[in-house]
């Protein structure tokens, strides 16, 4: 008996200094390998970064605010760590999934206009295949991370990924690509709202439909900068449905968009300091009018940028009134 225990425990000692001897072995031919095969793998890495469009974050934060707005709207308050932690990387990785997906869609338009014809897809460095892994990769990591709340945010989850996918092609069908963008970039204020109190309440609709309003409005003035890339290529936008109107149409919105904020004041009963927030968001509003107001295309691509500002004032209404 203490012959088998003594052999048994030498066996188990042989076959763990093995263990310890090849895993220094294999990693120190991994280590080499990497070292070899780094510029490669650098290279690699930045075109991923780049069709992920992690380079250019704005897209991120405007679909980062709407989401923050209804988190904090659902809580009424600060949400839950989990929930917070969820929604900011959920935006981080289908922002960036979905600008694969519309690469692979626009590759054919991209080459014709000067802002995008070096993106990796148009430009050959990243293959169709290639992009299609790296989303599926990305929406994988998000969806284990919806896993994480309950059945009717999973549920609402299945509803976001053909909107990110369908919206590319919009713009080859109607004039309003501008609406469907902010139907995918509005979704997560019903998952939200869902994440937090396991229901969708009125309110959230009203939200729902102030950041519609809000993305057709960044969006458009977007859609400007194209605008003339656009009519050549046969590629349609809310830019070239209000033509000359374009300033009327985006005031409009604008306008509407403040008086549905001032309505989810009401309903929520807020404090006077959620409307002295509105404040500064209507001058930036009436500043991006100053900036579009001649159509050139590097100013009405700093009035695009500037929304970010806007996110954040609306955002700040949120914050202090529950504060």
């Amino acid at each position: 008996m203490q012959l088998n225990l003594e052999k048994t425990q030498l066996v188990s000692l042989h076959i763990l200094k093995s263990g310890k001897y090849y895993g220094r072995k294999y990693l120190k031919l991994f280590t080499i390998w990497i070292k070899q095969k780094w510029p490669l793998i650098k290279n690699r890495l930045f075109l991923y970064f780049r069709v992920t469009r992690l380079d250019k974050p704005i897209g991120t934060m405007l679909l980062l605010w709407p989401t923050l707005w209804a988190l904090w709207l659902a809580a009424e308050g600060f949400p839950t760590p989990h929930l917070f932690l969820v929604f900011t990387l959920g935006v981080f990785l289908t922002r960036s999934s979905g600008c694969v997906f519309n690469d692979i869609a626009d590759k054919d338009y991209d080459s014709k206009v000067e802002r995008t014809k070096y993106r990796p897809i148009t430009t050959g460095e990243i293959d169709s295949k290639e992009a299609i892994l790296v989303a599926i990769i990305l929406l994988t990591v998000a969806f284990f991370l919806v896993l994480t709340t309950n059945k009717l945010t999973v549920f609402l989850s299945f509803v976001a990924i053909p909107l990110a996918i369908i919206y590319p092609y919009m713009k080859r069908y109607t004039y309003v690509p501008q609406f469907f963008l902010g139907l995918a970039f509005s979704w997560g204020i019903p998952m939200a709202f869902a994440a937090q109190t396991n229901a969708i309440p009125p309110i959230a609709w009203l939200l729902f439909i102030a950041n519609i309003l809000w993305v057709v409005v960044y969006d458009t003035i977007y859609a400007i900068v194209d605008r003339e890339y656009d009519l050549k290529i046969g590629v349609k936008s809310t830019a070239i449905l209000f033509g000359e109107s374009d300033r009327l149409f985006i005031g409009i919105l604008q306008f509407m968009l403040i008086i549905v904020l001032s309505l989810i004041g009401i309903q929520i009963n807020a404090d006077m300091i959620y409307y002295w927030f509105l404040v500064p968001s209507s001058i930036l509003m009436v500043y991006h009018q100053h900036l579009i107001k001649n159509r050139i295309p590097d100013r009405c691509f700093r009035a695009f940028l500037s929304n970010n500002w806007l996110g954040a004032a609306i955002f700040g209404g949120f914050i202090f009134n529950f504060l």
